[in-house]
């Protein structure tokens, strides 16, 4: 058994980047583990850590060793390796050298294509101690750094200067120099607290010797849900409750080793501005955890994470109430400021806003999406005159002095405004739905208004775009058209709307007339937006065929389509599904081949068989059965119902030869087939399925 010990490496540094601390922890964990079994050093249960001074990892009963191995070398085949006379050919004899032999002592080895010759190696394997620091050292080259920087007169680069290096494997010391740091046994406690050497002796004893010790709370995991607790129970002593941001917790995580939580506040009359902007402002700028009330309201109060444990935390608690103060200052002045002009007093300033040289302006973007906005309002019920004025509306706070210094507020302080301006409350509403959803998974806009302008100020971009010749190419999605052709369609998808994905994209054309060139750009854009559905229904696990079946059709709804492919789903489900697929795809193969034009009604004096009247009489039971199913969109009855036909389609094609030399015959049994073919192309092209 080989013997195996536990191995620590800590590499301490600067402080490092706090928002990507765990995304660094986790990829040096990757690498260093792929290291490992890349070496085949056997070990067990791997632990990080990670605090802003230091990137560690422990592995407990890491291999000593490498195993022996054999290594193989397979040369050439015996027929090329001698002469008639038995000597060893110059191809047996290159093989031998390179493998540091001669000829006559290589092996052979039998495969049931042949016999080869063979030279067999045993490999001794190299101690761990050798094979660990290339292995740290390309863990740590592999780390996802955008740029890397140098420090003092070095070579040495990482994301940030280097102090010290432990590394253990047992209790001896893994000797090796990386990023000009020598390793040793010793670590360095919190900055503050216990800034000075501390030595490991057993790389078990590390955690729990730097918490005691050093106060630091080495391991991610453990100090973060301590600081969700800090929060939550500090929330209480004031009667509120913390909204914990995820990546707000994993960055404040970044930021200390040994947390405190400190409860601070400021002034109530804040309170009269934009919670979101508060909000913003203590999360962004601040790395303020905030609370809300029961009522979900903000309250004047927060809390913060110190990185110290003082003997006077109200110091800390009045500095940082200093510190927000003006931030929260500057978003009042801001808001005071805004108020003194409606959202439509900001109409002219647009014109001088370009959006794209050859789409025009703000101004104008904002009139073509009014314009096609109203229009996709009179289809989904909704008013067409609140959602022309919501269109030119919507862009109007990115000219607010609260929007210029919180980019994150666009839409939020176009709904705050349309309130103060005494806009209807859907208007006000729509003036932040206009912006949703802003990314995958995000909400989408309820109000009729809100849903019309959304989707209008999509489909503009897209067409726009496209028509200029700029769409998006590998990773270059300058104007977002992905994004933008998501989120449409989930709109149109989710809401199920009644409307024409082609129409709405001509009309889009035709009211950038003038503006765009290039021919074809709106089949390019359906296409584009096929492809992004596509897309959706893989992640939701539906498979490609079934979604090529729907698309064949080209329904004129996203809802369409989606009730189609869900009635194929479950039409799979189906015994009779494969073998009326199949039936499908030979029918369709068969019509192919028809070049005459046939007949619209099927003539019953040409048939020969009871065959094909008892398929013809089945058949015309389905289209009245079936018809009015379609008209009702319940495409999966229809699908249950003509998964019924298999046994007298099967039938046919067991006694009836279709392609008859009768022309007459062989045409009227092509229409006969033609019907059911259209049938079940009412709902998809299951000839598709595989």
């Amino acid at each position: 058994m080989v013997d195996s010990a536990d191995l620590l490496f800590e590499l301490g540094t600067e402080e490092l980047p706090p928002a990507a601390l765990k995304k660094l922890s986790n990829a040096f964990t990757e690498a260093f583990v792929a290291g490992l079994n890349k070496a085949n050093l056997q070990h067990g249960a791997i632990k990080p850590f990670a605090t802003p001074r230091r990137l560690a990892l422990l592995v407990e009963e890491c291999s000593q060793q490498q195993p022996d191995r054999e290594i193989e070398r397979r040369g050439p085949a015996i027929q090329a390796s001698f002469d008639n006379e038995g000597s060893p050919t110059k191809a047996a004899e290159g093989f031998a050298r390179s493998c540091g032999t001669t000829a006559d002592k290589l092996g052979r080895v039998k495969t049931d294509k042949g016999e080869w010759l063979m030279y067999q190696l045993k490999e001794k394997g190299k101690p761990a101690s050798e094979l660990l620091p290339a292995i740290a050292e390309d863990a740590l080259n592999r780390l996802p750094i955008p740029k890397r920087m140098r420090w003092g007169d070095t070579d040495a680069q990482f994301v940030r200067p280097v102090h010290w290096l432990l590394f253990l494997h047992g209790d001896q010391v893994v000797p090796c120099s990386i990023l000009q740091a020598k390793a040793g046994r010793f670590t360095r406690g919190h900055r503050f607290h216990h800034p000075e050497q501390i030595e490991i002796s057993s790389p078990a004893d590390y955690a729990n010797t730097l918490e005691k010790t050093g106060s630091v709370i080495a391991e991610f995991g453990t100090r973060q849900a301590k600081i969700r607790q800090q929060v939550t129970l500090s929330a209480e002593t004031l009667g509120g409750y913390p909204e914990i941001d995820a990546s707000l917790l994993d960055e404040v995580t970044g930021l200390v080793e040994w947390p405190i939580p400190i409860i601070a506040g400021f002034e109530e009359h804040f309170l009269q501005v934009p919670h979101e902007a508060l909000i913003l402002t203590m999360k962004k700028n601040q790395k303020y955890f905030h609370l809300v009330d029961e009522n979900g309201q903000l309250m004047n109060h927060f809390i913060t994470i110190a990185n110290i444990d003082s003997p006077n935390p109200e110091i800390i608690k009045e500095g940082n109430e200093r510190v927000v103060r003006p931030r929260l200052s500057d978003a009042m002045f801001f808001w005071n400021q805004d108020g003194k002009k409606k959202l439509e007093n900001h109409l002219e300033a647009l014109k001088s806003v370009v959006f794209q040289k050859q789409l025009g302006s703000m101004h104008e973007k904002a009139n073509r999406v009014a314009r096609l906005a109203s229009g996709i309002t009179e289809a989904i019920g909704g008013d067409s005159s609140l959602a022309d004025r919501a269109g030119m509306l919507s862009r109007c706070d990115l000219m607010t002095e609260m929007v210029n210094e919180f980019p994150d507020m666009q839409g939020i302080m176009g709904r705050y405004q349309a309130i103060r301006d005494g806009e209807s409350e859907e208007l006000a509403q729509a003036m932040e739905e206009f912006y949703l959803p802003r990314f995958s998974g995000d909400r989408l806009p309820q109000s009729k208004t809100g849903i019309a302008i959304s989707l209008a100020e999509k489909l503009d971009t897209l067409v726009g775009i496209f028509s200029i010749g700029m769409k998006p190419t590998g990773d270059k999605d300058p104007f977002a058209l992905r994004r933008a052709a998501l989120g449409a369609l989930r709109i149109m998808r989710e809401h199920a709307l009644p409307i024409s994905l082609k129409q709405l994209l001509e009309r889009a054309a035709s009211i950038q007339n003038g503006l765009t060139g290039e021919a074809g750009a709106i089949i390019q854009v359906y296409n584009f937006m096929i492809e992004r559905l596509k897309g959706i229904y893989h992640e939701e696990g539906i498979p490609v065929d079934i979604f090529d079946a729907v698309a064949v059709i080209k329904p004129e709804t996203i809802a369409d389509f989606d009730r189609r492919v869900s009635a194929v789903v479950a039409f799979r489900n189906l015994p009779e599904a494969s073998s009326l697929a199949a039936t499908n795809k030979r029918i369709r193969n068969i019509l192919k081949k028809a070049k005459d034009k046939l007949p619209e009604n099927v003539d019953l004096s040409l048939f020969e068989y009871d065959e094909e009247h008892e398929l013809f009489a089945r058949i015309g039971g389905k289209i009245e059965h079936v018809l009015p199913l379609l008209q009702s969109f319940d495409y999966e009855a229809a699908l249950i119902s003509l998964a019924e036909l298999k046994n007298p389609v099967d039938n046919f094609f067991d006694h009836v030869v279709v392609m008859a030399d009768d022309p007459a015959i062989r045409a009227n049994r092509l229409a006969l087939l033609t019907r059911i073919s259209d049938l079940f192309l009412g709902v998809a092209d299951i000839s598709k399925l595989q």
